[in-house]
């Protein structure tokens, strides 16, 4: 962040200054975790669920933090702190009036129902060899986590990437009036959050605010793949460049191939010329989030054959995504377990099945429910169940009440010759796949943040030490 008085923060974020607090400058990060601080941070106190940030201003300010943003006075009053109405708007505040200051930071937003985080991280990673780069940590994508990224930004930043999250219609637009983007990236119009919003339509509005968002000298980098996100061309004034598989895409991926650990190989076709591509990255699915990525490289002017070079480099940043490791036992795990809804679980399905197909083995699942899918949850988990027993997976263990209607759809493929299982827990989801794998199989683990499926690769990958947890199991 740049540095800021402490009584400038206060006339940014329309709040008051504690008398503690004359001549303090802000030199450090914002944060909203006290065990973060370090000397010249700002401590943003926020209250949660389960503590409130107030208790832990006076151990901020002890640790070095140079001040406090507050919501309520604080004690001892003497604090270095600016105490403002609502501190969540206020963080965003300060974050706009920073990146005002930041006239050459080009602010990149990343929106979809699916693979924003891995396609954020692959932006970053690509532009890190164009400029210094600011990109989200993890998820960071709501009005906390997105003016916090904004505010690590400082003069040297050249590029600041944003994952832009949407619980309901204004919020992405809301994001945007935090950090303007100059080019806006919109991966695809899924299932996720449809409970919420009712339908695919309503959440193509609420992901079109990004591109409604941008100037006419930006760009809108739209999947030409998905018809509700091409056709929101129609809903900017910016330059709109095209990505995908199809021949019309401005920026698309031909001669596809995946190798024996689901690793895509292509060649990138581009305006300015082909070269070809081979990601560290497992499934199909990343070569979406590849070309997008090319795309946002190619319009700040790197050369495909950098992009290219760049994007084969990219590893893997964010936990719990198509994470791909080896037991003692020689079992491959397949963490996918940050989240899931129905069209990102078939993409993992699909490259489980090709992978097991490659080595030999065996595939197998171990899932839990899609949540937030609303009146079509049964629907959809019954939909994957089919899904996973038509790709020819040895066995299905769904954890949990919510993902028991994969059992049922898996049950409806009557030329399925697999096992299903239902547990009630990540322990007995470990124990049972213990009991059923072996050397050179392959075993997907996914599920929403709900499920807590990270637990069970966790599992997996510990050294075996009897069962796990008691848990009943049913057969289909």
């Amino acid at each position: 962040m740049i540095p800021l008085a402490l009584s400038e923060i206060a006339r940014i974020t329309q709040g008051a200054a504690a008398p503690g607090g004359d001549g303090a400058v802000v030199t450090g990060p914002v944060v909203i975790d006290s065990r973060e601080v370090v000397p010249g941070a700002l401590f943003v106190a926020l209250r949660g669920e389960r503590a409130d940030g107030h208790d832990f201003a006076a151990a901020a300010v002890e640790a070095g933090a140079a001040g406090v943003l507050a919501q309520r006075a604080l004690d001892p009053p003497v604090l270095p702190a600016v105490v403002v109405d609502d501190t969540v708007a206020a963080l965003g505040r300060l974050a706009r009036a920073v990146l005002a200051r930041l006239p050459r930071t080009v602010v990149v937003g990343v929106t979809g129902s699916a693979g924003k985080t891995s396609t954020k991280d692959l932006i970053a990673q690509v532009l890190r060899r164009h400029g210094p780069t600011v990109a989200a940590k993890g998820s960071f994508n709501n009005e906390i986590g997105h003016p916090l990224t904004v505010l690590r930004a400082d003069a040297d930043t050249r590029h600041l990437v944003l994952e832009m999250g949407a619980r309901g219609v204004g919020h992405v637009a809301y994001l945007c009036r935090i950090a303007p983007p100059r080019i806006g990236v919109v991966l695809n119009v899924g299932s996720a959050h449809i409970g919420e919003f009712g339908d695919r339509e309503a959440i193509a509005r609420a992901k079109g605010e990004l591109v409604e968002a941008l100037p006419e000298n930006g760009a809108a980098v739209l999947n030409a793949d998905d018809p509700l996100v091409r056709a929101m061309a129609a809903r900017t004034a910016a330059e709109v460049i095209t990505f995908g598989r199809g021949g019309d895409a401005d920026v698309r991926a031909v001669d596809e191939t995946l190798d024996g650990q689901g690793r895509p190989r292509f060649t990138l076709v581009t305006p300015q010329g082909s070269v070809p591509v081979g990601l560290a990255l497992h499934g199909a699915h990343a070569v979406g989030n590849a070309l997008a990525a090319a795309a946002v490289a190619l319009r700040v002017g790197m050369r495909p054959q950098d992009v290219a070079e760049a994007l084969s480099q990219a590893r893997p940043v964010s936990r719990w995504r198509m994470e791909v490791e080896r037991t003692r036992e020689g079992v491959v795990v397949v963490n996918d377990a940050y989240n899931a809804n129905p069209e990102s679980m078939r993409a993992a399905v699909d490259t489980v099945a090709h992978m097991a197909r490659a080595t030999g083995g065996r595939a197998f699942a171990a899932l839990g429910e899609m949540a937030e899918l609303g009146g079509r949850s049964v629907a959809e988990h019954e939909k994957i169940g089919q899904h996973v027993a038509r790709s020819g997976f040895a066995g299905l263990i769904a954890v949990g009440a919510a993902a028991a209607p994969m059992i049922d759809g898996a049950g409806q493929v009557g030329s399925w010759t697999g096992e299903c299982v239902q547990v009630d827990d990540v322990g007995a989801a470990v124990t049972a796949l213990r009991e059923r794998l072996r050397p050179q199989d392959v075993v997907l683990v996914k599920g929403s943040r709900v499920a807590g499926m990270e637990r069970v690769a966790a599992g997996l990958l510990a050294p075996a030490s009897g069962d796990d947890a008691d848990g009943r199991a049913a057969s289909c």
